[in-house]
């Protein structure tokens, strides 16, 4: 049986509010996550490009609403990250508020992939954002970011963690990740595709 096609995005737009956005019914999956979990090196990842969506050293580079359209034809919202970045608090609560609405307002989104850092999993945001989305009925792709940094026998204590963490959460999966090393990235992008 051949293989699937890989699944690539490119850049659509980037919105300072959900106003911006742009205004039609194509399918909507978010990446949200703290500032430090690796969501832009996973997003590309999952995409296969270094380029897609903007990485860098310094935590919290993301601050706009960007929209990238994939050849599967949903397309994917990759948010500002909560918490950590070199920013004055006026413009950090303007991210938050605009992040925010877009969860609470954005009538065609479907799904979340939630990058979660291994090492530091279920964070108060991690939870909070697993229970909204949960009363939202959203199904949620929990990506437990830089499991390539815990040894194996740590990588298995994680996952059976959050596993037992989110049980109840019947939209919810969970598993390990590497951005860096591709680790559950084939299994990612299968659940990506049930959106084509």
């Amino acid at each position: 049986m051949p293989s699937a096609p890989a699944l690539v995005a490119s850049f659509e737009t980037s919105a300072s509010q959900i106003a911006e956005c742009p205004q039609d019914d194509v399918l909507e999956i978010a990446f949200v996550g703290r500032s430090n979990a690796g969501k832009s090196s996973s997003l590309n990842r999952l995409f296969g490009s270094k380029r897609l969506a903007r990485v860098s050293k310094t935590p919290g580079r993301t601050r706009l609403i960007n929209m990238f359209t994939t050849s599967v034809g949903f397309r994917v919202a990759d948010l500002p990250g909560y918490g950590y970045a070199k920013a004055s608090r006026r413009e950090q609560d303007a991210w938050n508020a605009a992040v925010d609405t877009y969860l609470e307002q954005r009538h065609n989104l479907r799904g979340l992939v939630l990058v979660i850092d291994a090492r530091h999993p279920l964070k108060p945001f991690d939870q909070n954002m697993l229970d909204w989305a949960v009363r939202r009925e959203l199904v949620v792709l929990a990506l437990l970011n830089k499991a390539d940094k815990l040894k194996r026998n740590a990588q298995i204590r994680t996952l059976a963690e959050v596993q037992r963490s989110t049980a109840a959460c019947v939209n919810v999966t969970v598993q390990l990740f590497s951005a860096a090393t591709g680790l559950g990235s084939e299994a990612a992008t299968d659940w990506l595709r049930q959106f084509a």
